[in-house]
């Protein structure tokens, strides 16, 4: 009587035996791909039903990080650089990067306002037609970033998004403009700040369903209180992010194509 055994084992069949093995993506059991698939549909039906739809800025929205420019733009790239990959992937907590970053760069408010003038944001290819979509479908959209407020207002008025639905960092400065550090009472300035931010717009607004679009840790953490979650990978792809979404993108015409299913 014939026997079949584990991976790698004889398939037993008369006398004689066979051994044969399973190429290794076949090893990913149907109940796993069924599961994989059902998050996906599931994260896709909350998108296009959204209240509301928050988008993280820096590596999403536009397609740099904003203080590593400002950092670039003041002369000290390198030594921040590595801070915000390290902060991105969730290896340091948010607050303790954004504040030994800026104690580096220690920029001047005539330096914010120059970098804003000769190296505007680029937003990320896409964005504008998906926010101009999902306010055509009276979809409010928020800016949730842990950038600065300064550079995220010239992003929300490029995309005609509210100022007052900008959620961001606020740079002190001096009377004179020298740098005088940044408000720590804002919650972006720290890890989980973003979902603190989530669930005040829940209250607020009566929001049921709200979405979270982004690329780094501190995006993925804000769900819950988020309904769901998308990573995004179109500019930068952080593995813990893209290891962890149910459904993730790399181009903003995959979310512009599910609201064409609306």
């Amino acid at each position: 009587m014939a026997r079949l055994f584990l991976i790698g084992e004889p398939i037993e069949s008369g006398p004689s035996q066979l051994m044969l093995k399973r190429p290794a993506c076949l090893c990913l059991t149907n109940d796993r791909l069924i599961r994989t698939m059902t998050a996906i549909q599931e994260t896709k039906e909350l998108f296009r039903r959204a209240d509301a739809v928050c988008f993280d800025v820096d590596s999403t929205v536009i397609k740099e990080e904003g203080i590593d420019e400002l950092a670039k733009f003041c002369g000290v790239g390198d030594a921040v650089r590595e801070m915000t990959r390290k902060a991105m992937g969730g290896s340091m907590t948010f607050k303790k990067a954004l504040t030994e970053r800026l104690s580096i760069i220690r920029c001047s408010r005539e330096q914010v306002n120059k970098l804003i003038t000769d190296h505007p944001p680029q937003l990320t290819p896409g964005i504008k037609e998906l926010v101009d979509r999902l306010h055509e479908r009276n979809i409010k959209v928020f800016l949730i970033s842990g950038g600065f407020r300064c550079i995220v207002e010239h992003v929300a008025s490029q995309l005609n998004i509210p100022l007052h639905h900008v959620y961001a960092n606020r740079l002190k400065f001096y009377f004179n403009g020298e740098y005088a550090g940044f408000d720590e009472t804002q919650p972006t300035a720290e890890s989980g700040g973003k979902g603190k931010v989530i669930s005040m717009l829940k209250e607020q607004h009566g929001f049921k369903t709200v979405v979270m679009v982004g690329d780094g840790a501190t995006d993925l953490e804000a769900c819950p209180p988020a309904s769901a979650f998308i990573g995004f990978g179109g500019n930068v792809i952080r593995a813990q992010v893209k290891e962890r979404s149910s459904w993730y993108v790399t181009s903003f015409d995959e979310l512009l194509k599910e609201l064409e299913k609306i």
